[in-house]
């Protein structure tokens, strides 16, 4: 058994990993590759990717994600190896960790030490109310938004993670009241980010996202975007658990309007 860094030549080799109710994840680990903040790894049986994962840091905090193992290899530990392998690398880096579980993966999780946090709720195929129209007080993303983006993310993630969002921004879309900024949505991150401090702004940002998408993820703590999808009649479907290993930091749950996605919550 060995491990070793994930390089660009796997790729290719680890189509046989992936899940089947999972999105393509070929892009998210070609991201992490050539990231300077990601780093993948593998795990090699008989010349054969059995499993991989990654760790994603952002200063004090990091996220562990596509923690996989060969479908062919489960329950044999090695999911378990893996996570260890990525909590070792990080301990003197990172005082939180955390990952998204899912249930295969989470009494896994919870032998090595990680706590349940919060969940986060799933629906699908929504349908958006052809009535809904957008806000007077959305506007497009503008260089002298980023600051206050900054800090509005910081307060909510509770993470210091604006150079990995810094990208996404060119077609973001901040929500303003009284000239502050309220809210955000960065489409092109994960499954689009939302963030916002205020009920309004939170609502008519998910309008917004939901012109264009059918789906839409959050944490359960979150409940006027709870209410906001109840009284459209929109169904939750499933419920993912996010897990912390580490000192508990604050953020604040109840403001993500839209999560980024398995790998980032």
């Amino acid at each position: 058994m060995d491990r070793q860094p994930l390089e660009l030549p796997d790729l290719e080799l680890i189509t046989a990993l992936q899940p089947t109710d999972w999105q393509n994840i070929i892009p998210s680990i070609e991201f992490y590759i050539n990231s300077t903040f990601c780093f993948p790894i593998k795990l090699i049986i008989d010349n054969k990717i059995v499993g991989i994962g990654t760790t994603i840091i952002h200063n004090d905090i990091a996220w562990l994600a596509h923690i996989i193992v060969h479908p062919e290899h489960r329950n044999q530990g090695i999911g378990k190896i893996i996570t260890q392998t990525l909590v070792d690398s990080l301990q003197t880096k990172c005082d939180t960790i955390y990952l998204i579980a899912t249930d295969l993966g989470k009494p896994v999780y919870k032998k090595i030490g990680f706590e349940t946090e919060t969940e986060y709720l799933f629906f699908k195929d929504i349908q958006a109310d052809r009535n809904w129209k957008i806000s007077e007080g959305i506007l497009p993303y503008a260089d002298n938004f980023k600051p206050y983006i900054a800090r509005l993310d910081r307060r909510v993630s509770g993470e210091d993670r604006l150079f990995h969002l810094e990208q996404y921004l060119g077609n973001s879309s901040v929500y303003v009241q009284n000239n502050i900024v309220e809210g955000f949505y960065l489409p092109s991150c994960g499954e689009g980010l939302i963030t916002a401090i205020t009920n309004p702004a939170g609502s008519e940002l998910m309008k917004l996202r939901l012109m264009t998408n059918e789906n839409a993820a959050f944490p359960r703590d979150n409940l006027t975007a709870t209410a906001f999808m109840h009284q459209n009649n929109f169904k939750e479907f499933k419920r993912a658990t996010r897990m912390r290993l580490g000192i508990k930091k604050r953020w604040q749950p109840a403001n993500i309007y839209n999560r980024i996605a398995g790998n980032l919550g």
